[in-house]
């Protein structure tokens, strides 16, 4: 923004200077037209919620203001985001703007596939941001990304608050095909906030060593392996399609899932919607620690000149307050920009207000490319718990002997 003020006064400056100076022959040239510029955007965001085609719309109204900008928007799943740009970026043809999930800015950056923007806005007045060696390498749009308890009010009258009033409650909902909780089973990002329940963390002091072999994982995968062989309240098998449908269509009392879903469910349930933190965990007196994170807009490596200038334009339009509350209402997302938690929409919705309370006990989500070794080493060991095939403590010395070569693979 500093650089697009510079130009304007410089440019001021030579058209005042051109104008002190006397035309002798023909006609007084005429300005020139500014640089029409094209850019990609590429993003991962969903069309079930309606938030591709809101990007769209946005870049539509950008457009519309500024003719001589023309933005391509592409949508791509997560993973197929990550890979295709990588594969892009190392042909030499990369989208010049993502929109996309923080954790992936680590193995961009370890890469050299996107640039430091902390030259493009001012990082104080956002939630918060990706910061590696020094250098911001994104710029926020919402905060959060992180999982809550949501439930049907029909089911459970009011949010438990603790693990033993959780499990109670959920046993007290599972009737005949009605389940007292769903979640995806399947993935391990619907664990990691339990590990923070009972005292765990995926990596040691130094950000970058994996921890998953402590009694806190044990704990963790003994908590999710009762609730479906002792307590019963979770289907035999669930990831997200399934956890989803049975939760719309009330055959789930509670569910676990995350602030991008808020305004599908919102329009599904109604006021029977209820938005609440997950339970503190009994044994411990700990909140469960869900990632947080958000969506954040990345810059390719390389990117300069006109294009990045419209780039910069676009992103402050999208991070301007007009837009983030629009978001804020629209998708019940917690906005990226810091003076927009103070909106008073957040306070009056209870919805908002119980994402954002559970926003405030949550851990910012690992970007580092190590936490990828976590991730694979997580899942399958996770999944082998939950068939009834691997005990916790056998599950967790595995993940940490996986995460650990993982690392190594990586240097």
């Amino acid at each position: 923004m500093k650089k697009m003020m510079l130009r304007s006064l410089v440019l001021l400056l030579l058209l005042l200077s051109a104008a002190a100076v006397p035309v002798f022959a023909g006609a007084a040239a005429e300005p020139a037209e500014p640089e029409a510029v094209t850019f990609s955007l590429w993003t991962q965001e969903g069309e079930s919620e309606g938030v591709y085609q809101w990007i769209e719309a946005l870049a539509d109204n950008y457009m519309a203001a500024d003719p001589n900008v023309t933005i391509e928007v592409v949508r791509k799943d997560t993973e197929a985001l990550r890979e295709d740009f990588q594969t892009a970026s190392l042909a030499g043809d990369p989208p010049e703007l993502l929109w996309t999930v923080g954790d992936q800015a680590g193995p961009f950056t370890a890469a050299g596939l996107i640039r430091p923007v902390d030259d493009l806005y001012d990082v104080s007045k956002f939630v918060e941001s990706v910061v590696m060696d020094g250098n911001t390498y994104a710029v926020p749009i919402s905060a959060g990304n992180h999982l809550m308890l949501l439930y049907n009010k029909d089911l459970v009258s009011k949010a438990p608050e603790t693990t033993d009033e959780f499990i109670a409650a959920a046993k007290a909902a599972t009737k005949g095909d009605t389940f007292g909780l769903v979640y995806n089973m399947t993935e391990p990002f619907w664990l990691v906030p339990w590990l923070g329940g009972f005292g765990g963390k995926v990596f040691a002091e130094d950000g970058l060593t994996p921890t998953l072999n402590t009694q806190a994982m044990i704990d963790t995968l003994q908590f999710l392996h009762d609730l479906k062989f002792k307590h019963a309240v979770t289907p035999i098998e669930s990831d997200y399609a399934t956890m989803d449908t049975l939760f719309k269509e009330g055959k789930a009392a509670m569910l676990i899932n995350g602030d991008w879903s808020l305004s599908d469910y919102a329009g599904v349930l109604g006021d029977k919607l209820g938005v609440a933190r997950l339970p503190k965990v009994t044994a411990t007196g700990k909140y469960p620690a869900p990632y947080t994170a958000g969506k954040y807009f990345m810059v390719a490596e390389g990117v300069e000149g006109p294009v990045l200038e419209a780039i910069e334009g676009f992103i402050g339009y999208v991070t301007s307050a007009d837009i983030q509350n629009e978001m804020l209402e629209t998708f019940k997302r917690l906005p990226g920009l810091l003076s927009g938690l103070n909106a008073p929409a957040i306070t009056v919705d209870p919805i908002l207000k119980g994402s954002a309370s559970q926003l405030a006990v949550g851990t910012p989500q690992p970007t580092v490319v190590e936490m990828r070794a976590n991730w694979d080493a997580m899942k399958p060991e996770m999944n082998a718990v939950l068939s009834g095939t691997t005990s916790p403590a056998d599950a967790a010395a595995n993940m940490q002997s996986a995460a650990e070569a993982g690392v190594r693979a990586l240097q």
